[in-house]
């Protein structure tokens, strides 16, 4: 082979050295630009999380900071417990409910009967906290809307008749039915003399809402798991799978005796 073919192979084999050196940093670079990119955007929905946390806790936070306007007659602490029944009952029963929740519904059409017996009879004393956990879950206002309007129905005393009412006509868990105030009031007019001006400009003005919000962060301060949490005696009865209505009233009147 001669020396001027020898020296261009070896030429060839020195550009194409050259040009495989130049693919691999072409290589690198695009690696560097593909990690820098998730990088980037892993930070960038990291910042977006971040803004809808910090929204939502502001959003919280405003409105639980706002006016706390307790309905009347409220008790316990911080006023934040709608009772039923007579104060001199010697048994108390706490519940805590959301008026979207389809769980809670079922609770109410099973126990309300044994629940209203023993109110009318100075036998117990239910205390109603007001939730707004599927608010949270589904989107929405509508337990917050119902809540509020519950308040107001406390304020004209007719609590009770507007809190059946309300779950006997709850809509589907997705549908944020009782978000609509005019259906809110609408509903009223299934309660005798509860569809007045006031209990709608109550309604309509929300009221109560910064007390409902601050009645759900007691809700997720006390450490429940869902709701209805029906307490009795300090025990979730929702949870004992042999609770039943004809039980808890024996618990009731057993208690009573003591």
């Amino acid at each position: 082979m001669s020396e001027k073919n020898r020296e261009g192979k070896r030429t060839a084999r020195e550009k194409l050295a050259v040009e495989r050196e130049k693919q691999k940093s072409a290589d690198k670079r695009r690696r560097a630009l593909i990690v820098g990119g998730a990088v980037v955007a892993v930070l960038g929905l990291a910042a977006v999380i971040g803004v809808v946390a910090a929204n939502a806790g502001k959003d919280d936070e405003s409105e639980a900071s706002g006016p706390v306007v307790a309905p009347s007659g409220a008790q316990g602490k911080d006023g934040l417990a709608i009772p039923v029944g007579k104060d001199s009952a010697k048994s108390t029963l706490t519940v805590w409910e959301d008026f979207r929740c389809p769980a809670c519904k079922s609770f109410e059409t099973r126990y309300r009967p044994v629940i209203h017996e023993l109110t009318e009879a100075g036998e117990l004393k239910a205390e109603y906290h007001l939730v707004t956990l599927i608010d949270g879950n589904m989107g929405g206002t509508g337990s917050r809307n119902a809540a509020n309007a519950a308040a107001c129905a406390q304020d004209a005393g007719k609590y009770p008749a507007y809190h059946d009412v309300l779950f006997d006509n709850q809509p589907p868990e997705v549908d944020d039915a009782y978000a609509d105030n005019d259906k809110l009031i609408e509903l009223a007019g299934k309660v005798d003399g509860l569809d007045t001006p006031a209990f709608r400009e109550c309604v309509q003005n929300g009221t109560h809402n910064g007390w409902v919000a601050k009645s759900h962060q007691a809700f997720n301060k006390g450490g429940f798991s869902g709701t209805p949490t029906v307490l009795f005696k300090g025990e979730n009865i929702y949870q004992d799978r042999a609770m039943t209505p004809a039980k808890l009233k024996k618990m009731v009147l057993e208690a009573n005796k003591g």
